[in-house]
C-alpha cells in the first residue's frame, strides 16, 4: 500500500533528508588515503547524534540478511555495490567509494547515497561515476504527476544500459516515509508507461547502481551484506529521496 504524504509531511521528511546530506556531505570530506571505513561511520554518527536524529540503518535486518546491520554508514569499496559493512580498511589511493546513509528524524526517514574517488582518479571510474549521477537525475526528471513508475525505470536503464554498463539484476528504489523501504518498489530498468501512476504526495528513493563491467550479476561476500560484482570490476551507486509533487519533483537529500 502506497502512503501518499501531506504538504506538511514532505516538509518534515525534508529536514529528516537534510540531516542525511550534511552526513554524507560529512563522510565524503573525510574520506582520505589511510581512513579507515569505521571512521568514516563514526563521522556520520556524529552527525545523526548532533541532529538528534536516529539511523534507519543500524539494526536493520531484512529477510536476506544472517545478522542486524551494525552501523549507521553502508561504505562500498571498488567491487562492492552496495551494502558495504564499514570495518577497518584503510582507504587506498585510487579506490572508488560509494556512502549510503539513512536518518530518522520526527517519525520521517531520509535516505541517500553517492560515489567518489580517493586520491587519485581512474578516467574510468569518473565516467562510471558521472553515469550513475546522470542516471539519477533522468529518474528524478522523470518523477512527475502523471507518469508512472516505469518511466523512471526507463529513463534510469537507458542511460545505463547507453554507457555499456551492468544493472544489478533485482535491485533498485523504493518507496520511503515512516519506514525506510515502502511501497512501491523503483526498478532502474523497465518498459516506459507501464507501473504505478505518479501522484502528488508520493515520496521515492530513487538509486541507479552501474557496473562497469556490464554484466547484472553479483554474490553476498562472507559477511552476508556486502554485494560485489561476480566479474571484479568495479560499481558506483547515486541516490536522492524525492517527493512527487504537482510543481514537480522535489529532492529532499539535495546537498
Amino acid at each position: 500500500m502506497v502512503e501518499l504524504k501531506t504538504d506538511t509531511s514532505i516538509d518534515a521528511m525534508h529536514e529528516a533528508g537534510q540531516v542525511v546530506a550534511r552526513a554524507l556531505t560529512a563522510a565524503r570530506q573525510a574520506a582520505d588515503v589511510g581512513v579507515s571505513l569505521l571512521e568514516l561511520d563514526e563521522v556520520a554518527h556524529d552527525v545523526l547524534r548532533e541532529a538528534g536524529a536516529t539511523s534507519p540503518f543500524l539494526g536493520y535486518r531484512p529477510s536476506f540478511a544472517p545478522t542486524p546491520f551494525p552501523a549507521v554508514l553502508c561504505v562500498s569499496v571498488n567491487d562492492a555495490i552496495v551494502h558495504g559493512v564499514p570495518d577497518r580498511y584503510r582507504l587506498r589511493d585510487g579506490d572508488l567509494v560509494s556512502i549510503d546513509f539513512g536518518a530518522e528524524l520526527g517519525g520521517w526517514v531520509g535516505d541517500s547515497a553517492l560515489s567518489f574517488v580517493v586520491g587519485t582518479p581512474r578516467a574510468a571510474d569518473l565516467r562510471l561515476i558521472e553515469t550513475a549521477e546522470r542516471a539519477l537525475a533522468a529518474g528524478i526528471e522523470a518523477a512527475v504527476v502523471g507518469n508512472r513508475i516505469g518511466d523512471i525505470a526507463h529513463a534510469i536503464g537507458t542511460i545505463c544500459r547507453g554507457a555499456g554498463y551492468g544493472i544489478p539484476d533485482g535491485f533498485g528504489g523504493h518507496g520511503i516515509g515512516r519506514r525506510m523501504h515502502e511501497d512501491p518498489g523503483v526498478p532502474n530498468e523497465g518498459r516506459p508507461g507501464r507501473g504505478m501512476r505518479l501522484r502528488h504526495g508520493m515520496v521515492l528513493a530513487i538509486e541507479p547502481m552501474v557496473v562497469a563491467g556490464g554484466g547484472d550479476d553479483f554474490h553476498a561476500a562472507p559477511d552476508g551484506w556486502t554485494l560485489k560484482t561476480n566479474d571484479g570490476s568495479r560499481a558506483a551507486h547515486a541516490e536522492h529521496t524525492v517527493a512527487i509533487t504537482d510543481s514537480g519533483p522535489r529532492i529532499l537529500t539535495a546537498r
